[in-house]
């Protein structure tokens, strides 16, 4: 709840607050199923948009829409009100986009293959790094000969290109194997059944367009993407966060420390991000999150344990709230041990013991202060949202996308001049030189072949001459010896 200028997010024995000009320096939320994350989520979300911050995050149960439509009262919520003894709480909608890549359940996002880069791509692909340093070399090739690779039809006419071309390329840019190029192709089958031709296209999403503000009340819009169907593609579902990630940070400018976030991130299942994630592609995340701050982005990591995420990112994430984890097992226990370990310590709470004693709703909490710096860990019930808890229903959703800023911005797929089309010309008209030195070819060779049979024409010819002179000339002298022997008979 936005109040006093600050974010209120839970109380217990003082209330808890993340001050506006340290939310961009990120935050994570953890804790078991179950255990209140969600509502720790919407209740941020809601209080940036109060303050004027936009928000996009990834609603992959399908929980988080409720968005746009007023919190119903029930006894349970105003139960937790009393006693947190909160008497100004209004429920309310939030001013909300809608988004899904599959473009079901809200606007389509797209982006180009040229956009996404080699590197995220091979993760999505599920790339050898042999097969990834020949994509490298695809991406090279196809820049080099300004063919845009917007969609999945342009990368898999330029890989065919090269691979029947490889030998051309090898001196300039390096080994391109037929394997390779042969194992990205299945691998770009298997990504097109699971959305990637859905994905990968245009017109693709402007960056800016997730930063909008309600004209009314100045709120900023929370940008909810649907991303159920596409959460069962984990490798989709993560690389397309990454991808969002960087794309933030290469296209916005530094802005340096604002009073407040220009706009909010949450990554849902964070640990899908950096699950078997390549090293140099870690190093590249652990970069952009140190420096996207500046932007003026804030980044907030949702998952299960703080042992999903890399230390490094961990240890520039200073709003924290961890809701309860279980300790059944050694390996559970050592993962409470190190998410108690991680709060500064307070001398009146045993932190270890806490997390697994909390119950729904509850969580440990330490937000920064006013000098930056981690305040003492303390004890909290999480508000209540003030929008609504759960799913929505088709028709109020698409109601939503009806009357949204975007309706027709994004829906129809446009079929834009790129590498398919350009690399098809190269293609005819090197058949068609092919095809014309075939024929000059032949031509040629029937050229030859003919001289050959005049030459032995004209060979014989004389032989035949030759023989009939003879001839002529024998029959000549005995006709001429016949008339001398007869005159002197």
């Amino acid at each position: 709840m936005y109040k006093d200028q600050k974010i209120f997010v839970g109380k217990k024995e003082k209330e808890l607050y993340i001050l506006p000009n340290m939310a961009n320096r990120h935050g994570l939320i953890t804790g078991a199923s179950g255990s209140g994350k969600t509502i720790t989520v919407k209740v941020l979300a809601e209080s940036f948009s109060d303050m004027g911050v936009p928000v996009f995050l990834a609603d992959v149960k399908g929980d988080l829409a409720g968005m746009p439509f007023p919190l119903e009262k029930n006894e349970a919520i105003q139960k937790r009100l009393s006693s947190l003894g909160i008497e100004d709480f209004v429920t309310k909608g939030f001013p909300t986009h809608f988004w899904d890549i599959y473009g079901e359940a809200g606007h389509p996002i797209r982006t180009t293959i040229s956009n996404i880069g080699a590197d995220l791509l091979s993760r999505m692909l599920g790339l050898t790094e042999a097969q990834a340093g020949v994509l490298t070399i695809v991406f090279k090739i196809a820049k080099d000969n300004n063919w845009n690779l917007i969609d999945l039809k342009d990368l898999r006419l330029v890989l065919q290109y090269v691979g029947d071309n490889r030998k051309e390329y090898t001196l300039e840019y390096g080994n391109v194997s037929l394997q390779s190029i042969g194992a990205i192709q299945r691998n770009l089958l298997v990504l097109e059944e699971q959305g990637g031709d859905f994905f990968f296209g245009e017109p693709s999403i402007h960056i800016h367009d997730f930063i909008r503000f309600d004209k009314d009340d100045g709120r900023g819009y929370i940008n909810v993407l649907h991303a159920v169907k596409l959460f069962q593609k984990p490798d989709l579902y993560a690389t397309f966060l990454l991808w969002l990630l960087t794309d933030l940070y290469n296209n916005l400018p530094e802005v340096g420390d604002l009073k407040k976030p220009k706009i909010v991130f949450f990554f849902d299942e964070a640990h899908l991000l950096f699950e078997e994630m390549p090293d140099y592609l870690t190093k590249q995340v652990i970069q952009i999150v140190k420096l996207i701050r500046s932007k003026g982005i804030g980044l907030y990591f949702i998952s299960q344990s703080p042992n999903d995420i890399p230390d490094e990112v961990l240890a520039q994430l200073g709003n924290r709230v961890q809701h309860a984890l279980r300790a059944y097992t050694p390996q559970e226990q050592k993962v409470v041990k190190a998410a108690a370990s991680s709060f500064r310590v307070n001398p009146n709470i045993d932190t270890e013991s806490a997390i697994t004693a909390l119950g729904t709703g509850e969580a440990l909490i330490s937000f920064l202060n006013e000098d930056g710096e981690p305040n003492m860990v303390e004890e909290a019930t999480i508000l209540p949202p003030q929008s609504r808890m759960g799913t929505i229903t088709d028709s109020e959703r698409q109601m939503m996308i009806d009357q949204s800023l975007f309706k027709g911005k994004y829906d129809t797929k446009i079929d834009n001049v790129s590498a398919f089309e350009s690399l098809s010309d190269v293609i005819l008209q090197e058949q068609k030189e092919e095809e014309e030195r075939i024929a000059l070819k032949e031509k040629e060779k029937e050229e030859k072949k003919q001289a050959k049979t005049k030459k032995k024409k004209t060979a014989s010819e004389k032989a035949a001459e030759k023989v009939t002179n003879s001839a002529m000339n024998t029959l000549g002298r005995k006709i001429g010896n016949s008339i001398f022997k007869g005159l002197f008979k």
